[in-house]
């Protein structure tokens, strides 16, 4: 489960919006909690990045980001890419903070709030990937989704709250 506010919503709906036609991506920054087997995460921040996806991370990823289409080349607009120096940066201040890099968000353009199969064999375990279904410019639907043993992504839920205490 993670506990997020409604501000915290609205800073990923609004850069999913802003970005669209493209993926929009960026970090959840918060703690986790863990009392025997459930487990809560609270969000504290929300750190937007851009989009990093290249022709170059296309080639290094071929294998693991395949387009639907074998005949057609993937960009910006189905896949995204966070910068490494960006996920440094991004830890460095959580770890001055006494907080932990818990998830990522990223938008599906004119799709569902669905986690594809590139976003499936990219993703690590013990995040939450939040995913927001802009269509036509418009936030419409946001799902949080968590790897499984088998490495397979089920719903997690989100829960809105007044305030996390930073």
């Amino acid at each position: 489960m993670l506990q997020l506010t409604p501000e915290q919503l609205k800073r990923m709906t609004t850069h999913a919006e802003r970005a669209y036609p493209e993926e929009c991506c960026g970090l959840l920054i918060g703690r986790r909690q863990r009392r025997e087997t459930l487990e809560r995460k609270q969000l504290v921040e929300v750190w937007a990045t851009l989009n990093a996806w290249s022709a170059e991370v296309e080639a290094e990823l071929a294998d693991m980001a395949r387009p639907p289409q074998p005949d057609r080349r993937v960009g910006k607009v189905d896949r995204y890419w966070i910068d490494p120096k960006e996920i440094l940066k991004a830890q460095r201040y959580a770890r001055d903070h006494q907080l932990d890099i818990i998830g990522i968000y990223h938008s599906h353009p004119d799709h569902p709030s669905v986690p594809s199969e590139c976003d499936r064999s990219l993703a690590w375990s013990q995040y939450t990937y939040i995913i927001v279904s802009v269509q036509h410019g418009t936030a419409q639907e946001i799902q949080g989704w968590s790897l499984d043993e088998s490495h397979q992504f089920q719903p997690e839920k989100i829960v809105t709250v007044d305030s996390i205490l930073a």
